[in-house]
């Protein structure tokens, strides 16, 4: 089904899931077309972001965002076209990168909406690498990773839009880049297109040896978004002063229970103390979104220079997203997947 001029599509938050999200949890609607007023515009979405991070606002469990209330358009980013507007610095027809949420048409006052002009290029590409992905990867790395060159950089979930972006930045800047992905064709991406040292594949038997083996001096910075059997083979190859950044814990997101086996926090913290280890997590906007113009720049030097490459994958139709949803949860989602609301 496609967008209507005079129709609103939209998914709601039906039922808070317990572990994994299913059919009742997101449920599609369909409303007039919203009325801007003064000060407002109106924006017709045409990529929507699919994120873990989503996962979590569907829970009422305390975060760092307040979660979506049931009833509630599920949030998320999208690039859009203005279709009117009352709001300075924004003119119809003018691409944007909003926070629509997943529906056809979102109204705006601007608030946190980046202009992308009237024809940019790769639309949707200002949703990974040139967007949020990007940016949680450039500051992450940068900022708490405290790269320097000839160290070991080991990287979770490293074909994904984040992962995949980290270690190709930690190879521009010197670094010898160990990634870990599920299965051998993630794996042979990481290693023949992205450039990355070694990738080991975390569903592979004997995955603990092999990652000590592909790090053979250890691991002087961990770039975390996976979690769980992952950091329990990461952790005892951590270097003395090693960095931790975390940017998400995907692993856990449809977890309702702790994990099987012993508690392992307070061998962790004797880690950190005895190492002098720095573990530190990061919301990028909230943390570091003052850097947002050096992250433009600078990343779009690189992808226009071909040193940043980027894998995408389009699933079309607002009604898909859902399931697409749920798929990139369970680990199917090989680059940064968006769906495309228009036909």
């Amino acid at each position: 089904m496609s967008q209507s001029q005079t129709q609103n599509r939209k998914f709601i938050l039906a039922e808070r899931p317990k572990g994994e999200p299913d059919d009742n949890t997101l449920r599609l609607e369909t409303e007039a077309l919203p009325t801007p007023g003064k000060g407002q515009m109106l924006l017709r979405n045409e990529y929507l972001s699919l994120d873990p991070y989503m996962r979590g606002r569907m829970s009422d469990a305390p975060s760092y965002a307040a979660p979506v209330e049931i009833g509630q358009t599920m949030v998320g980013g999208t690039v859009a076209q203005v279709m009117s507007s009352d709001v300075k610095g924004f003119e119809k027809d003018d691409w944007v990168v909003a926070f629509g949420g997943w529906q056809d048409y979102a109204l705006s006052d601007g608030t946190g909406v980046i202009n992308l002009g009237k024809d940019p290029e790769n639309k949707s590409w200002a949703l990974g690498v040139l967007g949020m992905p990007g940016l949680t990867a450039w500051t992450g790395l940068t900022q708490i990773g405290q790269p320097k060159a000839g160290e070991t950089l080991v990287v979770a979930g490293a074909s994904g839009p984040v992962g995949a972006t980290v270690g190709q930045i930690g190879k521009i800047l010197g670094l010898r880049v160990v990634g870990v992905a599920g299965g051998a064709e993630k794996c042979a991406h990481v290693v023949d297109t992205l450039g990355f040292d070694a990738c080991v594949d975390y569903k592979a038997d004997g995955f603990p040896a092999a990652l000590k083996a592909a790090a053979p001096d250890g691991i002087d910075i961990y770039f975390e978004n996976v979690g769980g059997a992952v950091f329990d083979a990461v952790m005892p190859l951590l270097n003395t002063s090693a960095r931790i950044p975390v940017c998400g814990v995907i692993s856990q997101y449809n977890a309702t229970s702790l994990p099987d086996g012993p508690d392992r926090l307070s061998l962790l913290m004797g880690m950190v103390l005895r190492k002098r280890m720095t573990l530190r997590g990061f919301i990028v906007f909230e943390d570091f979104g003052h850097l947002y113009p050096e992250f433009s720049k600078q990343m779009g030097d690189w992808v226009r220079d071909g040193k940043i490459k980027y894998r995408e994958e389009v699933i079309e139709g607002l009604e898909q997203a859902p399931a697409a949803f749920v798929g990139l949860l369970n680990g199917k989602a090989f680059g940064k997947r968006v769906v495309k609301l228009t036909a």
